[in-house]
């Protein structure tokens, strides 16, 4: 691999990983269909490509991180898609949370250009990527994850290479399907805390040192409680991704209880609050159903290291 790289995709978790490998050194070409998106990373030395076609002509591998498998598709073909751009010899890196089987149809795409495909989702919220912390799950071949192994290391702090194109989709989906959960549980936690009379800050911490502690209450919690609600991850792609997990229950002739019942919950939500609402405002749905605010002071609007925000601190 070279140290040019193209990122396509500067959302609120692209944005991110596209910095980090400004950061480490690369060469790094950028496209998104919102221009202004990427002009902090073009003030500090990444290169504006017009077309997602540009960008692949420009570098050796190509980067995507979109939010569904439409927007991926369009990127990746058509005449001024990736495709159409990326010489033989190259690598697409996919990191959005993709289905498994549309990964699979456009590898083979790949493959027919000459052109290399790892899967790499991410995981562990934008606030991780802001740090350089996310975990990225990756999938493919190894000798091409070998090869590549540079720019994982440049956006996340743990990697796990899952084998096949294809299963880094499935755990993906598995991780979000869970998170989703522990969020929905946590808001009701929380709640019959406030209920019982209990102070909610103290029970936060309660929470996070005992058993049923989880990473989502240590996180979402925190902006459930500040009324921000803010983790840069919309109903939407919740419910995408909950999407993702339940047909993935149905093919492989897994009941998924619990998740088909967050799937509903999260579609309540997003008919209530809009799909450009952030996620964690799933436990609205509870505070407007008992009429009591889940509020408590000292937690951060947001947990994002770059806002100089940082996590609430356990209590000594």
């Amino acid at each position: 691999m070279t140290k040019r790289i193209g990122f396509i995709g500067l959302g609120n978790l692209g944005f991110h990983l596209a910095h980090n490998l400004v950061l480490a050194g690369f060469e790094v070409v950028v496209n998104d269909l919102d221009q202004s998106r990427a002009e902090d990373l073009v003030a500090g030395g990444a290169i504006w490509a017009r077309t997602p076609r540009i960008v692949a002509e420009a570098t050796d591998t190509v980067i995507t991180c979109l939010p569904s498998p439409v927007a991926v598709s369009a990127v990746m073909t058509g005449d001024d898609g990736v495709l159409a751009g990326l010489r033989d010899g190259g690598t697409w890196i996919e990191m959005s949370t993709n289905e498994r089987e549309e990964i699979q149809r456009l590898a083979l795409l790949c493959q027919a250009r000459g052109v290399a495909c790892l899967e790499a989702p991410v995981t562990g919220g934008v606030h991780k990527a802001a740090e350089g912390e996310i975990t990225v799950l990756v999938g493919g071949d190894e000798s091409v994850y070998a090869d590549h192994s540079a720019i994982f290391a440049a956006v996340g702090n743990k990697t796990f290479y899952m084998g096949a194109l294809g299963n880094a989709s499935i755990i993906k989906v598995i991780t979000n399907m869970l998170a989703f959960i522990h969020l929905v549980a946590a808001g009701e936690a929380l709640m019959l805390a406030k209920a019982g009379g209990l102070d909610l800050a103290t029970s936060f911490e309660a929470i996070r040192a005992s058993s049923g502690n989880s990473f989502v209450h240590e996180t979402e919690s925190q902006v459930v409680l500040s009324g921000s609600y803010n983790i840069g991850f919309t109903m939407d792609l919740a419910c995408k991704d909950l999407g993702f997990a339940t047909a993935m229950g149905a093919d492989f002739s897994v009941p998924l209880e619990l998740a088909t019942t967050v799937e509903q919950t999260f579609a309540r939500a997003r008919a209530a609050y809009g799909g450009g609402a952030w996620s964690p405002m799933v436990v609205k749905l509870l505070e407007d159903a008992v009429g009591q605010e889940l509020r408590a002071p000292g937690f951060p609007e947001v947990l994002l290291a770059s806002t100089g925000t940082e996590p609430r601190k356990a209590s000594s």
